[in-house]
């Protein structure tokens, strides 16, 4: 419950301060003083008004869709759920995650001490000394 963007505990602090302030008397002679005005604001014309042009501006957008008849347009167009699977967008991140993986192994640099290309160390590619020795022995 908000009242003026002032939250309970607010409020609470307010009055303690108020009361500490003004004393016991004069803080019910300021309640009374605050309701009066505050009522004064309420039920004057210029509140009615400024009440009025809040409730318009608020369902403006509203009003303004309906007689543009975009309403109708906007539940014709398609959704972004069916747009990205007739794109086939979901594929295709899936395949450059896929790719990004892959070029994340061949680009990390070899551990310390292993040799190359051996099983503790997938990530580095064969040189081309291992595999031109294995094309002349077959």
């Amino acid at each position: 419950m908000e009242f003026l963007g002032i939250g309970p505990l607010e409020l609470a602090f307010i009055l303690i301060i108020a009361l500490i302030v003004l004393g016991p008397n004069d803080m019910v002679k300021a309640g009374k003083a605050i309701g009066r005005m505050l009522r004064s604001i309420v039920t004057s014309p210029n509140w009615r008004a400024i009440q009025q042009t809040s409730r318009e501006l608020r369902s403006l957008p509203t009003k303004l869709i309906r007689e543009a008849g975009l309403d109708e347009i906007q539940k014709d167009l398609p959704k972004a759920d069916a747009i990205r699977r007739e794109l086939g967008v979901d594929e295709m991140s899936k395949d450059i995650q896929n790719l990004n993986t892959q070029l994340s192994e061949w680009t990390t640099p070899p551990t310390i001490g292993a040799p190359p290309h051996s099983p503790e160390n997938p990530s580095t590619p064969p040189s081309t000394s291992e595999s031109s020795e294995k094309t002349d022995k077959d």
